[in-house]
């Protein structure tokens, strides 16, 4: 049998199982059934010695894998920031698998590298970043802050005379990233990975909503005056939502020659969105900022995006050139921009979502998923033995379940929370996780997927009166 041959029955039952999952997701318990063992048994085949026929492990791989998948993609999952598919960017990601384009430079793939330039132009709007600033297209935000910080790390050492694309980090004026101590851990992994080391962190104690403030941030500037600095703030705190205050923190951090970068994992979004996005009023004066697309944009992994206003900084953290490249001199080559060499084309599944949904769309989705991220909180916040930590400013919020034992601990609060969650999602109407703030354990409720609608949010909070 050709390899031409085979594609039309395979893609057509391949099809039938698709639509059979997406049909089936509305009512599917959240959490995966299977257990390790069970994976492991159904899965872990001996080597095939010969050739199968593609049909066959096509069915037999969606018969193995049953039970083992977490709905993430439909409307009840609240436990991480993972959003759902829009179906323009599946489609758009299957035709992606189909081209099997390498979108590293425009010669190989020219409609991936232009369909990019158009994404960067199209984020850069809907974000309200300047427009005069670099992009890239990355696997997610944790190569998105890689791929900024590597900019940041040149800007900085340029500015003191330093070539660290050249001369490396060995004896390099020493590089000081200033933080809330709210951060994620992506941002200490990003340092470990561009050679600065966790030792270079500085964390700033931030207020009770995460947010961190003028005072200590002038205070840890000015404690090492000759060092280069790198200031970190955020756009939405993993487990509030908060936002910094850009208008008084970037001036300052400028004020002292400091880079600025913004985490905006999913925060970053609130942009988009009319209604919510005087929560980011002065994140455009930042140097770099950081967010992805498979949170709240909803397009399939992996996809995040990487913003940085000095172009210059950017393309020689990231530039590569060789004689046996055709680089082109009037197009844009993804590889001067990213950390990777061969990728995948991530901007059609980008560009098919901007464009399904258009500027009013995908404010329409940020604000939905804020509006019934606070419905739920609210709701099971009325419910008695619910204690409400956090009311979402956009769609992150915190419950808590007290032990209701008049000499409870702390602890026992603790071990009770991760008790009524861990009912929750094994009744399989909803999904949520847990996470500690403020040294206290509670269920984090975040709504991030186009398809979460007030039937969703009802289901979620009966399923939590249930677990209670």
């Amino acid at each position: 049998m050709k390899p031409d041959s085979a594609y039309p029955e395979l893609l057509r039952r391949t099809l039938e199982h698709a639509l059979a999952y997406l049909e089936a997701l509305p009512e599917a318990p959240v959490a995966a059934s299977a257990s390790l063992e069970e994976l492991r048994e159904r899965l872990g085949k001996p080597l095939p010695a010969g050739s199968v026929d593609a049909r066959a492990v096509v069915d037999q791989l969606v018969r193995d894998v049953a039970g083992g998948l977490t709905h993430s993609n439909g409307g009840r999952f609240f436990s991480w920031v993972i959003g759902g598919t829009l179906p323009a960017a599946l489609a758009a990601d299957w035709l992606t698998s189909t081209w099997d384009q390498n979108a590293g430079m425009f010669a190989v793939a020219p409609a991936a590298a232009v369909i990019e330039e158009v994404c960067g132009r199209w984020l850069l709007d809907l974000l309200r970043l300047p427009p005069t600033a670099s992009f890239a297209l990355v696997t997610g935000c944790q190569m998105a802050h890689v791929t900024c910080l590597a900019a940041a790390r040149n800007g900085v050492l340029a500015a003191a005379g330093w070539d660290v694309e050249q001369q490396g980090l060995l004896g390099a004026p020493p590089i000081r990233v200033l933080t809330g101590d709210q951060r994620h851990g992506t941002i200490e992994r990003a340092v470990r990975l561009l050679g600065l080391g966790r030792d270079c962190l500085v964390d700033i104690a931030t207020d009770g909503n995460g947010q961190l403030r003028a005072g200590p941030l002038r205070a840890a500037l000015a404690s090492a005056p000759d060092a280069a600095h790198i200031v970190l703030l955020q756009a939405g705190d993993l487990n509030t939502g908060s936002f910094d205050p850009y208008d008084e923190l970037i001036p300052l951090a400028h004020e002292f020659k400091a880079w600025v970068h913004v985490d905006g994992a999913f925060g970053l979004w609130a942009a988009a969105s009319p209604e919510h996005r005087h929560f980011t009023d002065g994140v455009d004066k930042a140097d770099s900022w950081a967010t992805d697309g498979h949170k709240w944009l909803n397009v399939p992994y992996d996809c995040g995006f990487a913003f940085v206003a000095d172009r210059q900084a950017h393309y020689q953290a990231m530039a590569h050139h060789a004689a046996y490249l055709e680089h082109s001199l009037v197009a844009r080559d993804q590889v001067d921009w990213n950390p990777e060499y061969s990728r995948r084309g991530r901007g059609f599944a980008t560009y098919a979502a901007i464009a399904s949904l258009g500027r009013e769309g995908i404010a329409q989705m940020v604000a939905g998923c804020c509006r019934h991220a606070h419905a739920l909180v609210s709701g099971a916040g009325a419910l008695p033995g619910v204690e409400v930590l956090h009311v979402p400013q956009i769609n992150q919020g915190l419950l808590r379940f007290p032990d209701p034992s008049p000499t409870a601990t702390d602890e026992d609060h603790d071990r009770r929370t991760e008790a009524v969650t861990a009912r929750v999602v094994a009744a399989g109407a909803a999904h949520f996780a847990c996470t500690t703030w403020r040294g206290r354990r509670c269920m984090r409720v975040s709504v991030c997927a186009y398809a979460t609608d007030e039937d969703d949010v009802a289901r979620a909070i009966a399923a939590i009166g249930q677990a209670l």
